[in-house]
């Protein structure tokens, strides 16, 4: 009889190690699922700098990959438009020469024009070039927008004062009328284009709302930029998709 107590206690004492071995491998105790990866960011220098040589194919390559761990990547996204997009649509029909200048890059002459050096690619499209890298000076691009206007007109030379016996001599002139000064136009194209700049660093950032702020100021000082409008829609939808992911 002192048999079968003994058997029934190493029963529940194997029962009992199953079950909080059960414990510890149940719903409590997985690990929450791991963060999507970041690109960093000399990979993305890594790929601007295979698009600037013209090596297309090896960057389409790495960017591929990156797309797949961090396809919201602000930075990652400028580049992929600038390969597969329409680069005429994207920045717009409208343009101005631009004659390069000794030391001149593409990259640089994109952050200049364009506000965003990753443009740099889509840029040379824009000019039927596919290597960027033969880009030479006295050569003469295409950027698209309108040129930035002078900030300030030349001033009229002053009226010649005269003598004090003709001023005398002279009738006063009759009080007339005048008519209602126009209201003076609130654009602003040089403010427009330095909120432009901050607006597309601010998305490469991966700061699309503050960017969607930034370009909307733009667009307000300069209302008829179609490139404006086009980064501000296109920050608008990064921080829809963004909001959505969240």
């Amino acid at each position: 009889m002192s048999r079968f107590p003994r058997s029934l206690s190493m029963v529940g004492a194997a029962a009992l190690a199953l079950g909080l071995a059960a414990c510890s491998s149940g719903p409590g105790m997985k690990a929450g699922a791991p963060p999507a990866a970041q690109t960093a960011p000399t990979e993305i220098e890594t790929i601007a700098a295979l698009l600037d040589r013209g090596e297309v194919k090896a960057a389409q390559k790495r960017l591929k990959q990156a797309l797949r761990s961090d396809p919201l990547n602000p930075s990652l996204l400028v580049l992929r438009q600038g390969m597969l997009g329409d680069a005429k649509a994207d920045l717009g029909p409208a343009s101005h020469p631009y004659t390069v200048q000794p030391g001149d890059t593409m990259a640089g002459i994109a952050e200049r024009f364009l506000g965003n050096r990753l443009k740099s690619y889509q840029l040379a499209r824009y000019n039927k070039m596919s290597d960027p890298s033969a880009l030479a000076a006295g050569q003469v691009l295409q950027i698209p927008g309108q040129p930035a206007q002078a900030e300030t007109a030349p001033r009229a030379a002053p009226p010649k004062k005269r003598s004090s016996a003709a001023a005398a001599a002279a009738p006063a002139p009759k009080a007339q009328s005048r008519p209602a000064a126009p209201a003076a136009s609130k654009a602003d194209p040089a403010a427009a284009q330095r909120a432009r700049t901050a607006g597309l660093a601010a998305l490469n950032r991966g700061q699309p709302g503050e960017a969607v702020a930034l370009l909307q100021r733009a667009a307000t000082l300069d209302p008829d930029n179609a490139a404006i409008s086009r980064d501000l829609a296109r920050a608008r939808r990064i921080a829809a998709t963004v909001k959505s992911q969240r």
